[in-house]
């Protein structure tokens, strides 16, 4: 079912040197879906909970420290590929409207406007409200000129842009960094992959951050640091489910591991029970044995012609990648049928 947008709020800021606005539409998901969600999660055979809802506030907080880590090789990565490509990039995206999905901080896509000084509007998807409205804001009072709406929502479940003229004039190019594509499994990336190509249209485009295979070596500390952050992302999970559902969960009684399942080609992430042991969520009674597995997140590696390959499958050609030197990751350009 596609989400209608329902609320908007707008936020305005003053400045020292201009008054910057930023349209605010609310369509975060009720709290009776995040409880039915975990629930039915945490009571599957193979206990899971959506990596989604690893980003409240606290989380978007600590994934922003982990893109920053030595081990983490993604966000520096792709970064200087958007760095020195940025004027090619530009020009597939010319007279478009950007559509970012999963927005976060908003750091790469600032190399992208930099880049196109004469782009109109920009919309940023992201479930995180807070972080949202914060980058958004940021964003308003660093580029005046641009048009910023800002969506909080699932986007990862059909959506329809909001009906404002500078979005309806243009056409539409999405943005999707970060390689959170790899988060689903390879039919379910197909499916979004549908789903962005219906909300952006016909004869927009999709420019997309896809990691690249690769060995353990390199995976594994990506995913699992030194410093222990990326244990605390996950754990969040926990601390936020305990605060907003009301569960009981003892953190000290589940660690964080991170292996790479080579056959599978992607990274999994468990937070795994320490002990026998029963958690209580909305009256439900949820056991947990020693050494089972809760998972939090899968991470699929491509190559360049599996990535392709599944891209075609949505209906969308590849016109153009982008790789470092290092191979360690990719950045695609798609187009979409003009019809």
């Amino acid at each position: 079912m596609t989400t209608s947008m329902t609320t908007l709020v707008t936020t305005s800021m003053t400045t020292s040197s201009c008054q910057s606005t930023v349209q605010l539409y609310d369509l975060h998901p009720p709290l009776d879906d995040f409880r039915s969600e975990v629930l039915r999660g945490l009571m599957q055979p193979a206990k899971s909970i959506s990596p989604k809802f690893l980003y409240d506030k606290q989380g978007a907080e600590l994934f922003d420290e982990i893109c920053e880590l030595e081990e983490y090789y993604l966000t520096r990565t792709e970064l200087s590929i958007l760095q020195a490509y940025a004027p090619e990039i530009a020009a597939y995206l010319q007279e478009a409207v950007l559509v970012e999905f999963g927005s976060g901080s908003s750091q790469k896509v600032r190399i992208l406007l930099d880049a196109m000084p004469d782009l109109l509007a920009y919309v940023a998807l992201d479930i995180s409200r807070q972080h949202l409205q914060e980058s958004c804001e940021n964003l308003a009072i660093a580029y005046p000129h641009l048009k910023t709406v800002a969506i909080c929502a699932d986007y990862m479940q059909p959506l329809e842009l909001p009906n404002i003229p500078a979005l309806q004039q243009r056409r539409r190019v999405g943005f999707f960094p970060g390689s959170t594509i790899g988060n689903l499994e390879p039919a379910e990336a197909v499916q979004f992959l549908k789903q962005a190509a219906i909300l952006l249209g016909a004869g927009g485009g999709l420019l997309i951050g896809v990691d690249l295979q690769k060995s353990p070596d390199i995976l594994e500390p990506a995913y699992n640091d030194a410093q222990g952050i990326s244990a605390e992302f996950a754990l969040n999970v926990l601390t936020r489910i305990n605060r907003e559902l009301g569960a009981d969960f003892n953190r000290d009684q589940f660690e964080y591991t991170a292996v790479y399942n080579q056959t599978a080609g992607r990274i999994e992430m468990y937070i795994t029970s320490l002990t026998a042991q029963t958690i209580h969520l909305d009256g439900v009674k949820i056991a947990f044995e020693q050494g089972e597995r809760l998972r939090t997140e899968y991470s699929y590696k491509y190559s360049v012609p599996q990535f392709q390959a599944l891209a075609a499958l949505a209906g969308l050609e590849a016109a153009q990648v982008w790789i470092d030197p290092q191979q360690l990751f990719s950045l695609h350009y798609l187009q979409l049928p003009k019809r």
